[in-house]
């Protein structure tokens, strides 16, 4: 079974013991799933996958799941499952078979770089099936993403910024989504539950092998000793922003995104988010403005395994830069974008946000919004000097046909969050069209 790679969580931290009670949500009409059959892989670490099976199977679709692991199975109450036990390799044979006996006309994911999904992609489509891909949001905290056929850098949003101006005109204007209620230590708790399971996997699933470079043992070890001296850090790096904004310093802003993440790992071309530090140090050290300095913040779901502050404090005594780099562990990211004189990005959301508030920003790896009015193209030893703030009215209808074709309102961790993802996205799943199609 499982895969000998796919580790299951794509680096997310997950929720508690009251999410894992399915949660009852309307189905569609029993008429829509008729003729569909839906194949299930793997899934955020939560029971998301698990009721929206339930929800479309009340809507008529037959509905089945491959399970990679025993944390797999135990998000999945349904019946209907298999357990895939075999060697990586063997993985295109069985997914032939798969599909055939189970009549498949679409495959569910989350994620579409895992190993054990990018051998099903592309069987699916040569078998004419729709290939219906989750990720996380890319206007978080109240929507999630959910396209057809590859999501990221290999999502089918077009990047011509033509085009947005004339769709979106059309679209409605999208504000934040309906809230819910969610926590981190909801988030946690579904990831430690995965994980446990996981601990009998050289039993049940000797085969399988995760993808994140360390397990998730040794980053909860890790987390849990940075957490000791978080509440110090946060007060420290307080300090440091009321300081930038108290003497009006000009600032640039690099958040650093997760080592195990597939933005970085297949969409950047970088090694490591070191890689990435040491890029953008020597081209702020020699191009930007002298009185500037480059804050450098931390993602807060690092566990601390890779020494980013250190690599930092190492190349700013190398480049000669020791008082004008800065590296935050915490800090309030609004408040931050709210007075950067702009952002260098990989592909982090944290571009979008810098989009919302007007701020220049730049790309270093591919991403849906990196496209002239929205991002700098010219280059990151230019942007210190060049960049300017994106067009709004460009930006406005770039997000509305972003949200309009891709984004779904809810949530993968918290009850209610889930209930309203199910619902919202056992609609979209049933349609012959995607939304996105539906434009093109």
């Amino acid at each position: 079974m499982g895969s000998s790679f796919l580790s299951s969580n794509d680096s997310s931290p997950a929720s508690a013991p009251a999410a894992a009670t399915p949660t009852t949500v309307p189905p569609a009409p029993a008429a829509a799933g008729n003729g569909r059959s839906f194949v299930f892989l793997q899934g955020v670490c939560s029971p998301f996958f698990g009721e929206l099976g339930a929800a479309l199977r009340g809507a008529g679709a037959r509905v089945s799941k491959v399970n990679f692991n025993l944390g797999d199975e135990a998000f999945w109450r349904l019946p209907g499952a298999s357990a895939y036990r075999g060697p990586a390799e063997a993985l295109g044979p069985f997914y032939q078979d798969y599909f055939a006996r189970t009549a498949a006309t679409d495959l569910v994911m989350f994620g579409d770089q895992r190993p054990v999904h990018q051998a099903a992609i592309p069987l699916a489509r040569q078998a004419g099936m729709r290939v219906h891909v989750f990720e996380e949001g890319y206007f978080r905290p109240y929507w999630l993403t959910l396209e057809r056929n590859g999501v990221n850098a290999d999502s089918q949003l077009p990047r011509d910024p033509a085009w947005y101006r004339a769709v979106g005109a059309r679209l409605p204007h999208y504000r934040n989504g309906q809230a819910f209620d969610s926590s981190f230590a909801i988030r946690a708790w579904h990831d430690v539950v995965y994980h446990a399971h996981n601990l009998r996997n050289r039993w049940f699933y000797p085969e399988y092998r995760g993808h994140a470079p360390h397990s998730a043992w040794k980053e909860y070890g890790a987390f849990i000793g940075k957490g000791l001296g978080l509440r110090w850090r946060a007060r420290r790096d307080r300090h440091e922003i009321d300081r930038l904004i108290r003497d009006d310093r000009r600032f640039y802003l690099l958040p650093l995104q997760l080592n195990s993440d597939s933005q970085i790992r297949q969409h950047s071309g970088f090694a490591d988010m070191n890689d990435v530090i040491a890029m953008a140090m020597a081209s702020f050290a020699r191009h930007a403005p002298g009185d500037s300095c480059l804050v450098i913040k931390s993602h807060p779901l690092d566990p601390g395994l890779d020494d980013h502050e250190g690599t930092v404090r190492r190349l700013a005594r190398q480049f000669d830069i020791v008082d004008r780099a800065i590296f935050l562990e915490t800090g309030h990211l609004p408040t931050l974008l709210s007075h950067t004189a702009g952002v260098a990005t990989v592909n982090s959301t944290v571009g979008g946000s810098a989009l919302v508030h007007s701020r220049p920003t730049i790309v270093l790896g591919r991403s849906i919004y990196d496209m002239p009015g929205l991002t700098f193209q010219g280059g990151l030893d230019a942007f210190w000097q060049d960049a300017e703030p994106p067009d709004m009215s460009l930006f406005v209808r770039f997000r509305n046909t972003v949200i309009h074709t891709t984004q779904v309102n809810g949530g993968f961790y918290s009850a209610p969050g889930i209930a309203m993802a199910v619902r919202n996205s056992a609609e979209r799943l049933l349609a012959e069209r995607s939304p996105l199609d539906a434009l093109l």
